[in-house]
């Protein structure tokens, strides 16, 4: 008795080798010349007029040959996706992360879909904003925010003075340079606060996803593994066709 996952992995060449002879049939039965044929002979008024050959152009193909060959290629497309699809009904496995039974008894079709919703989460978990390493943070009960402990720094204000370079006299004014001194006005008391996520979490996170969708990959190798009934559809499918 075969397994799912052989029919599974046979599927795609049925398939592919079914539309090249679907796709040739309809080429063959589209040229109206090789479905033709023709005979003909020729016969002189009378015994003095000039004989000729006969002429003939045999069928090249005949439709109902063209439909038994399509059938027979169809049937066993209809047969490897019904024995596939009946047993997907029935294949399961539970999805199980150390010892922990997430889910029990799932379908195959909802173990593709999960595969692919966890793809998605994974990308997303991953590009999750992680706070600034470069600060200390911790967690405000009031706000539910990331907040940085308070920076006290000093506000300045650049105020002009004067340095004499050359006292003056009686022949020349002094000499004076004008500069800028920073003189302390007040201070800041400066504290951050972010909606991010610690590194830690966030890390944390991407882990559990990881595992999870090593589990569901388990999961479906394991119900894929089931053992399947042959299905014989194709044949009454066709036979009620072209029969």
């Amino acid at each position: 008795m075969a397994k799912l996952n052989q029919i599974i992995a046979v599927e795609k060449g049925v398939k592919s080798k079914s539309l090249q002879d679907v796709t040739a049939a309809h080429h063959k039965v589209q040229k109206p010349a090789l479905l033709a044929g023709i005979s003909r002979t020729y016969q002189p008024k009378d015994e003095e007029g000039e004989q000729l050959p006969p002429e003939s152009t045999r069928v090249q193909v005949q439709a109902e040959d063209v439909l038994r060959e399509m059938s027979a290629s169809l049937t066993r497309l209809f047969d490897v996706t019904a024995t596939k699809d009946w047993a997907n009904r029935t294949a399961c496995a539970d999805v199980t992360v150390d010892g922990r039974t997430i889910l029990s008894e799932v379908p195959v079709a909802y173990l593709l879909f999960l595969e692919k919703q966890l793809t998605d989460l994974h990308a997303f978990v991953k590009k999750l904003p992680t706070l600034d390493a470069a600060e200390s943070w911790s967690l405000d009960p009031s706000t539910d925010w990331w907040k940085t402990d308070a920076v006290r720094t000093i506000r300045t204000k650049k105020v002009p003075r004067n340095h004499v370079k050359a006292e003056a006299t009686d022949k020349h004014p002094a000499q004076v340079e004008v500069y800028y001194e920073d003189v302390p006005i007040g201070y800041w008391t400066t504290v951050k606060f972010s909606g991010a996520l610690p590194a830690r979490r966030v890390n944390e996170l991407v882990e559990r996803v990881e595992r999870l969708q090593q589990a569901v990959k388990f999961a479906r190798e394991e119900a894929n593994g089931a053992e399947v009934t042959d299905r014989r559809a194709g044949e009454a499918v066709l036979g009620y066709l072209f029969g």
